[in-house]
């Protein structure tokens, strides 16, 4: 019998981990980045939403950057659009932020190469809140 190694499979380690940032939050409940955040929230996970743009939602603080968290975070879940996702990932990586999970339409081939050569852990191509159930 072999023990799975989460450290081996960038999804599972990402999701055995239990406080996030979720960055591309909006005023607009119906945007993905509000949808994940509640989702990540409603699951019991520590979660802390991120747009330079906003200072509340829903009665919490919206931070403005990863480096204004008030304490580290296991993962952050990117939810913009891709070039300002490689932008998140050098700040992710500036704030020792080691996992990353890029939601759907997120992605770029330049934010995958900056964390490989970061050494940042990138799960793509799938979407948080089903993986995350």
């Amino acid at each position: 019998m072999t023990l799975h190694d989460p450290k081996s499979d960038p999804l599972s380690d990402f999701l055995a981990q239990r406080t996030f940032a979720v960055v591309g939050v909006s005023r607009d409940p119906s945007k993905w980045g509000t949808v994940v955040y509640r989702d990540l929230k409603a699951k019991g996970y520590r979660v802390f939403p991120v747009n330079p743009k906003m200072s509340e939602l829903g009665g919490d603080a919206v931070f403005p950057s990863l480096a204004a968290l008030p304490e580290p975070v296991d993962g952050v879940v990117i939810v913009t659009p891709p070039a300002v996702t490689e932008q998140v990932v050098r700040e992710a990586h500036g704030a020792g932020i080691s996992r990353v999970w890029m939601q759907e339409g997120a992605e770029s081939e330049t934010a995958l190469q900056l964390c490989e050569e970061l050494g940042i852990a990138a799960v793509h191509g799938v979407c948080v809140i089903i993986r995350s159930r």
